[in-house]
């Protein structure tokens, strides 16, 4: 094969090739936060959504948390894990402002990008009147 084919070659194998390994996945999870998803569960009427995306490539999350309806003012907002739904867990991203929208992007671990996957990661809003949380959701993968 001549010098010349070899390289058309091999610039068409990196043509093919390259798209693949330079696009990141993304891939989104939705949480609908309530009183009821709470541990222990409270009768807030308050609710909200979390909506995060995963890039896979930057193991980086984007993330917007909208709420209304609370007892009073928003007093800590996070996610938490790992922790299936039902159960408790440690704060993983504390949001520097829990006022509605929270927006902002963390960086995760591989084994924190596993836990969200599998649904292992909760956002959660805290209030004066429920300290331990007002209203939850599990991230779900959409």
């Amino acid at each position: 094969m001549s010098r010349t084919r070899f390289g058309l070659a091999l610039i068409a194998a990196f043509a093919f090739a390259a798209p693949g390994l330079a696009s990141a996945e993304m891939v989104n999870f939705k949480a609908s936060l309530n009183g009821a998803s709470e541990v222990p569960a409270n009768k807030t009427t308050g609710s909200g959504d979390a909506l995060v995306t995963l890039d896979t490539t930057a193991k980086k999350i984007s993330y917007t948390v909208t709420y209304i309806g609370l007892t009073g003012p928003a007093t800590a907002a996070h996610i938490h894990g790992p922790a299936a739904a039902g159960a408790n867990a440690g704060v993983l991203i504390p949001f520097a402002s829990p006022a509605s929208p929270i927006t902002g992007s963390a960086t995760l671990t591989d084994a924190q990008i596993a836990d969200l996957i599998a649904g292992k990661m909760y956002a959660n809003v805290h209030t004066a009147e429920n300290k331990g949380g007002e209203i939850r959701g599990q991230l779900i993968k959409q």
